[in-house]
Parts: C-alpha cells; sequence; structure tokens
C-alpha cells in the first residue's frame, strides 16, 4: 500500500511561489472569497444598495465642495460629477483591496493558528470583493452619463481589463507588504485610514492631472510612486473621448505596478513562516 505524505517547508528563495499548490487550494480561495462577500452584507436592512450609497454619497458631497465652492472643472469639458464618479470607482477600488488585504491576516489569524494552506490565498480574495462592488457601482456611472448625455468610447472599455490589472496589482503588491507588517505591528491598522485619506489627496480622484502642468516634478513623482494616477486618467480619456490617452504615463504604471507587486510577494513569502506565531 503506498502512502502519500506531504511536507510542508519554508520558501527556500524569495519569490518561490507554488503556482500548482495555489491551483489545489482554489476551492478554498473562492469559499473565503464568497464569505466576504455574503458577511458584508448580511443582516443589512438595504444589503448590496451600501457598494452605491458609499460612491454615490461621496460624489455629491465632493462636487458640492469642490466643483461649486472651490470652483476645480474637470478640464475637459466633462460633467463633473461624470468626472468625479469614473475616478472615485477605480480609487475606492484600489483603496478596499488595499484595506482588506492589509487586514485580512489579523483577520483571519484563527485560521493560521489550526490548518495549512497557502497564506497568500486571504489577502488575494480581497480583489473578488472589491470586483463585486465596483460592478455594482459602475451602473450607477452608466446611469449619469446617460442623465448628461455623454457617450462611452470603446478605447475605454478596451482598456478596461489593462486598467484592472494595473489596480489589482499594485493594490494587492502594498496589501501583501502591510498585511505581513500588521500581523507583527498592529499600529498598521491604526495608520492605513489615515494614510489612505492622505493618498487620495494626492491622486488625481477630485482634480484633474492637468493641474499639475506647472508642476512637472511632482507629476512625474505621482506617475511613478502612484500607478492609480495614470490609471484613473487613462480610464476617463478612453472612456469620456475628451482627452488622448497617455501611453507613456500608462506604461510607467504598468511597471510600477509590477514592481510593487514583485516587492510586496517577495516580502510576505520571506515572511510567511512566521504568521502563525504572531497571529
Amino acid at each position: 500500500m503506498t502512502q502519500l505524505i506531504t511536507i510542508i517547508a519554508p520558501p527556500r528563495r524569495w519569490l518561490s511561489v507554488n503556482w500548482r499548490e495555489l491551483w489545489r487550494y482554489r476551492d478554498l480561495f473562492i469559499v473565503l472569497a464568497w464569505r466576504d462577500i455574503s458577511v458584508r452584507y448580511k443582516q443589512t436592512v438595504f444589503g448590496v444598495a451600501w457598494a452605491v450609497f458609499q460612491p454615490v454619497s461621496a460624489m455629491v458631497i465632493f462636487t458640492f465642495i469642490f466643483n461649486r465652492v472651490a470652483k476645480i472643472e474637470s478640464g475637459d469639458c466633462t460633467p463633473y460629477p461624470v468626472f468625479l464618479y469614473t475616478g472615485m470607482l477605480l480609487w475606492q477600488y484600489f483603496a478596499g483591496i488595499l484595506t482588506k488585504a492589509s487586514n485580512a491576516l489579523v483577520a483571519n489569524a484563527y485560521l493560521l493558528q489550526k490548518v495549512y494552506f497557502p497564506r497568500v490565498i486571504i489577502p488575494a480574495t480581497a480583489i473578488v470583493t472589491g470586483l463585486v462592488e465596483l460592478g455594482i457601482a459602475a451602473v450607477v456611472l452608466a446611469g449619469l452619463m446617460l442623465w448628461y448625455g455623454c457617450t462611452v468610447h470603446w478605447l475605454g472599455l478596451l482598456l478596461l481589463p489593462l486598467l484592472l490589472l494595473i489596480t489589482m496589482l499594485a493594490a494587492l503588491g502594498c496589501g501583501l507588504f502591510l498585511s505581513a507588517v500588521h500581523i507583527k505591528y498592529r499600529d498598521v491598522g491604526h495608520a492605513l485610514p489615515f494614510l489612505i485619506q492622505i493618498l487620495m489627496y494626492v491622486t488625481p480622484v477630485i482634480y484633474p492631472v492637468s493641474l499639475l502642468q506647472k508642476y512637472p516634478v511632482i507629476r512625474l513623482l505621482m506617475l511613478w510612486l502612484n500607478p492609480i494616477a495614470a490609471v484613473i486618467t487613462a480610464a476617463r480619456a478612453g472612456l469620456l473621448g475628451h482627452a488622448a490617452v497617455d501611453w507613456t504615463a500608462l506604461g510607467i504604471a504598468a511597471v510600477s505596478a509590477l514592481v510593487m507587486f514583485i516587492g510586496g510577494l517577495c516580502y510576505f513569502r520571506n515572511t510567511e513562516r512566521y504568521f502563525a506565531d504572531l497571529a
């Protein structure tokens, strides 16, 4: 009788991902992702309407403050609510992945201490839960564009998978790094909401990137260090068609997001062996 023996060992290299093992645990990934989705809206009166309420309420408040009071315009003849909501959809998807992935290990500490499975599965589920909320909230964007008479351009629809991929890589890379730090230093949980709020204001969500033309150094640093800035700008240009897509900036964003993902994954895998002890 043949006896199968499974040996669990820490990774020998900085970036050592057993893709075959991840595929074997795909059912666990689906279960955890579905659990996060169902728990989020369980025992709520409005249910999935909360996925729409947050970006819509923020759009109304920001439109009044920044457009009506501060007189900030879209810069390309796009109605400001459509301009703002387009940026907020992608920003909130990025911020949602980053927040959920960063808190994932601490929130699931009981799983880390009881059974073995690829730990990267836990923060990676944030991608799926964020996509569900993004899809629901995108219905409002379609309604806004119809209301203001904006036409959807095919270039934006074709670019959408690439833009989402860049957003996923950047957010998950930062989330993997912060989740590994968070499980050791719980200060991350307190500092992260503040950092995300600050990061939103240095990202062209409520203002066009053209406002930074007088500050080329700041604009360049934003493109290199903040890939979501180029993603939001490209999404507006592609979907609304009132400006040309900056392919150079988008290429820089893709490279930056890939570097963030590889760096975050390397750090996560290198510290993974200590998670069960620290949880």
